[in-house]
């Protein structure tokens, strides 16, 4: 079921965000590389997930030859390597560099960008955000000032289905059917395109006289672009533009603001971002949209098994590959890292034998695997903060209900976003779940018990 309403709070309250930074944002990237317990971490940012073959086996490679032989995957479909020696860095970014993965030095931690990862391939929802995703990347890159954007500031492209609008983009890009109109809290089954949009009465036409409605698409391929609890309806053709003016202007509200704030959210009250001022100033045409109309619809991720005719999707156990799992998703025509830890393989041809295949390589190929929605951090050894092997000790606890986390200490790096079953290490080997003690040796039950109850 979609929900037309705000992101579910997460059963465990958020790291607090800081009001007033004084500091730059230190998160890492390709280039600026981070000391762990074992050894240097780099961080790829991977607009929409994209890699071609080539750039799959130039990371593959990458892995092996500099890291620990093993690729693990981000809450945004981002890539990081791990376990690099402190005098790599040049190698890496020659290799990144040569395979298209470093389009601007300059830029590469601002390329924060997750689109729908089946858009175009199953029949849910239409191939345009692809599309956005390459050319909002290109606009990005090709303007100074957008270097000075946050490495967490985030864009969020929406095919319609509902499946990435809820991860908390502070821009969202949401495509809309033509001709489409959403009644707003209506709650819809996603038994065709989960748009949200509901279809108007066919041949339906305003009343003589009437104003022109906000929350109707003005033209086919329109976007609805949403931004700290407003919304704008905007061309498809223009979306992309829009979602650089409208982090443009964050970037001038937090300027004023003067709080260093590295996301929407963070801005004091009073000093939201001019987004409609931005457009125009851009020269792109919008109609805002009406409160009820501005709440995001969101829906549940995607689940592994065949997209369409000749692709398919695939979980990384505990969000890591290992080099000999990322080559196994070739061939393809491209393959799409996603923001729950897994590969949408494009062109991947009949899907049976390859998901057989998939699975035999220990990649999880089935939505009632009970290790499907279970993520973990680094915990032991590579996180010195970590109070205990979390990797190992993670249980999947039930073949289905609410995505679980892992985590080494209160930080809870890499949870999901939304309402997740929130396990956490403690000092004295024990954890807790959804903040109730729990022996390492009761985890399987205790989780099983949480992820079907609430």
């Amino acid at each position: 079921m979609l929900a037309a309403m705000p992101p579910t709070p997460p059963s465990t309250p958020e790291r607090d965000e800081a009001r007033k930074r004084d500091r730059g944002d230190a998160c890492p990237g390709a280039l600026r590389l981070h000391a762990a317990d074992d050894g240097r971490l780099a961080r790829l940012r991977l607009p929409a997930g994209r890699l071609t073959a080539h750039q799959v086996e130039t990371l593959a490679a990458a892995a092996e030859t500099l890291g620990d032989g093993r690729i693990s995957l981000t809450s945004r479909g981002n890539a990081e390597l791990r376990g690099l020696a402190e005098e790599c860095g040049a190698e890496l970014a020659a290799l990144l560099a040569e395979a298209g993965l470093l389009p601007s030095p300059t830029h590469e931690r601002v390329r924060n960008i997750v689109a729908s990862p089946a858009a175009g391939l199953d029949g849910l929802g239409g191939p345009e955000v692809q599309l956005w995703a390459r050319e909002l990347d290109a606009l990005l890159c090709a303007e100074p000032w957008a270097a000075a954007l946050s490495g967490r500031f985030l864009f969020v492209l929406d095919d319609g289905r509902a499946d990435v609008a809820g991860l908390g983009g502070d821009v969202t890009l949401v495509a809309v059917k033509p001709g489409a109109k959403r009644e707003p809290g209506a709650a819809q089954e996603p038994s065709t395109a989960p748009d949200p949009d509901a279809a108007p009465e066919p041949g339906a036409a305003p009343e003589p006289g009437a104003a022109p409605d906000p929350d109707a698409a003005p033209e086919p391929g329109a976007a609805r672009l949403y931004v700290g609890g407003r919304a704008w309806l905007v061309a498809g053709a223009d979306a992309p533009r829009a979602a650089l003016a409208a982090a443009g202007a964050f970037l001038d509200a937090a300027r004023t603001a003067g709080t260093g704030a590295w996301r929407v959210r963070e801005l004091p009250e009073g000093c939201a971002p001019d987004v409609a001022g931005a457009l125009d100033r851009a020269g792109i045409a919008a109609e805002p949209v009406t409160p009820a109309g501005s709440l995001l619809v969101y829906g549940p991720p995607l689940a592994p098994g065949p997209l369409g005719p000749t692709s398919l999707y695939v979980l990384a156990p505990l969000g890591r590959l290992t080099a000999a799992q990322l080559r196994a998703l070739l061939p393809a025509e491209e393959v799409r890292l996603t923001p729950w830890r897994g590969a949408v393989v494009v062109g991947a041809g009949p899907s049976g034998d390859r998901l057989a295949a998939l699975d035999s390589h220990g990649l999880i190929t089935h939505p009632v695997s009970p290790w499907a929605g279970v993520s973990a951090c680094t915990g032991r050894p590579g996180c010195a903060k970590s109070l205990a092997d979390v990797r190992a000790d993670a249980a999947p606890g039930s073949t289905r209900g609410l995505p679980v986390h892992y985590s080494g200490c209160e930080r809870r790096c890499g949870h999901p976003h939304g309402t997740w079953v929130d396990v956490v290490a403690t000092a004295d080997g024990a954890y807790l779940v959804d903040g109730a003690p729990t022996p390492r040796t009761a985890l399987s039950d205790a989780v099983t018990t949480a992820r079907t109850t609430r």
